[in-house]
Formats: C-alpha cells, sequence, structure tokens
C-alpha cells in the first residue's frame, strides 16, 4: 500500500513493534508529524483489512492501539514505489483474559497471547510476506504457534497455520477464539490459570441450610414466651410460706376479697365453704335421714 509520504524514513525497519505511543523501535529524527502519518498508515491497512474479512467496520485503527495495551507488527517492502517504499501490511497481538474448554470439555481461565488482526495487501499475497511476519513475531515474543490464541481467523489464516506449523485439530470453543491441541499439552510451558472446584457440599453447606440452622440456634436461646413448645412450662417452685413473706402470696392480694379466718392453734382447719352451699348439704342430709328406714337387729 502506498502514501504520499516516505514510508521508509518513517519505519527505518524491515518490520516495525508498534505500540500505544504509535512510536517504532526505532524513533526517526526531525519528524514531528511522524505519529500522524504512523496513524495514517495503520487506519488505511485497517480499513482494508476490514473489508477483506467483509467485517462492517475495522477491528484496528490507531485509536484503538492507543487505547489497548496490544503490539502492532508492521512490515514494509522498502524497495518499492520508487525507494520510498510501501506497507506490506500488519500482525496485531495482545494478551486476553479466555475461559476455554480443554479436550475433556473441562472450563479453563487462562490468559495467552492471542492473534487479534493478520493481514497482508493482496497484491503481495503468497509472496512470504506473511510468513516472515509472523515468524519475527513468534521470536519477538518467545512463543510457540500452538500457545496461541486465535481471534475469529479467517479460512486464509486457518490455510496458512496448517500449511507452516501444522496447526490442524482445534479444540472446539463457544466463543470467537480458536485454540488447537498442543495449547492444553503444553500446560507447563503455558501461564494457565484453573478456574477453582466448588468445594463438596459436607464442607461448605449451601446459603438455605445455614440459614435454618441459624433460625434454629436463635429459638434455642429465645426466653419461654417466644418459643413454642409442646407441653406448658412447669410452675415455679412453692416457697415455705412464713411472715415475711405472706405479703407475696395470693391470699394476701387486695383484689381477692377478704382474708380468710384463720384457725385457733392446734385446731385443723378446713375448707371455707358459701353459707348457701352450707343450707343445701343440710336440707340434702335432713332428706335422707327422713327416708332412711331403721335397722333390725
Amino acid at each position: 500500500m502506498e502514501f504520499p509520504f516516505d514510508v521508509n524514513a518513517l519505519f527505518p525497519e524491515t518490520i516495525s513493534v508498534l505500540d500505544q505511543n504509535l512510536c517504532a523501535a526505532r524513533k526517526p529524527h526531525g519528524r514531528p508529524d511522524a505519529q500522524n502519518q504512523t496513524a495514517i498508515v495503520i487506519d488505511e491497512l485497517g480499513k482494508a483489512s476490514a473489508k477483506a474479512q467483509q467485517l462492517p467496520a475495522p477491528i484496528t485503527s490507531a485509536a484503538k492501539l492507543q487505547s489497548n495495551r496490544h503490539y502492532l507488527y508492521l512490515l514494509k517492502d522498502g524497495e518499492r514505489n520508487g525507494g520510498r517504499g510501501v506497507a506490506v501490511g500488519y500482525l496485531k497481538v495482545g494478551y486476553k483474559k479466555l475461559f476455554l474448554l480443554d479436550q475433556r470439555g473441562a472450563h479453563v481461565e487462562t490468559e495467552p497471547l492471542c492473534v487479534l488482526d493478520f493481514y497482508v495487501t493482496e497484491n503481495l499475497q503468497r509472496h512470504g510476506y506473511g510468513l516472515e511476519l509472523f515468524r519475527f513475531m513468534l521470536e519477538h515474543k518467545k512463543v510457540e504457534p500452538e500457545q496461541m490464541a486465535y481471534d475469529r481467523p479467517s479460512p486464509k489464516f486457518l490455510a496458512f497455520l496448517e500449511k507452516h506449523f501444522e496447526l490442524k485439530h482445534s479444540v472446539p470453543q463457544v466463543n470467537n477464539f480458536v485454540v488447537f491441541d498442543g495449547f492444553f499439552r503444553n500446560r507447563s510451558v503455558v501461564p494457565l490459570r484453573k478456574v477453582p472446584l466448588k468445594k463438596p457440599e459436607g464442607e461448605i453447606k449451601p446459603y438455605s441450610l445455614m440459614e435454618r440452622e441459624v433460625v434454629r440456634e436463635e429459638q434455642k436461646v429465645l426466653p419461654w414466651p417466644f418459643v413454642r413448645s409442646a407441653a406448658p412450662p412447669p410452675s415455679p417452685p412453692l416457697a415455705v410460706s412464713s411472715q415475711f413473706s405472706r405479703s407475696l402470696s395470693v391470699g394476701s392480694s387486695p383484689t381477692r376479697g377478704p382474708p380468710r379466718p384463720t384457725a385457733a392453734p392446734g385446731v385443723r382447719q378446713g375448707p371455707t365453704l358459701h353459707p348457701q352451699s352450707l343450707d343445701n348439704c343440710r336440707t340434702k342430709l335432713l332428706s335422707l335421714n327422713r327416708t332412711s328406714k331403721p335397722r333390725t337387729i
């Protein structure tokens, strides 16, 4: 891809590594507009990549690169365009936290290096530029192709990985990323973090069961009026009456009527009956005496 400015002066190296600062590894001197021109190159390549992948909007731009901690490897051909150079393509990578499924279907939490976008201009494809760009990235990041995850790889990219790196068998995922068998086989190399397993219910009870037991414990310590019991509570033991405790007895309550008369010392006092009850008892005794027959000897 050609531009109206000197690409060789903007990118001194064949492959330049760009980050949030939009600056190559070795900054060109005397170019105050270098950052703006770098942004133009990135934006135009991003638009061409989106068009080639039939995407509704570019996924790579200078603004997105500045707002994310991604790395963009930009490849140029310095001999084209009359010695001013052309931009051949780019490869964008970055670390992503992913939840993936291994071959057994178990969830694995990991944060691998991911290929986020890969593009080489159509008129320069099948010239070895893509392989040169990809191998440079692997050497720079010290990573193997099977240790990486690939975001929405196109059929051309999948064929590229199979041809040059023998990545054939992918592990199905529920997201848009593609990983291959070696990703899980080389666990000791890739820093994977497993999702912590759920502890057995015997050690940690569910919240509902814990709540019920807390309620039971609270009911055990509540006082009598607030606890439902099958049997009535026992009555408190009666204290021995004395001249000091007589004022606390029920008979001494002013609301219970006049106090009962006390008997003389040594005489056992019987129960007090109502006068009407006494009359009824006498009447019944007289009737019994009258009707009773004399005993025969």
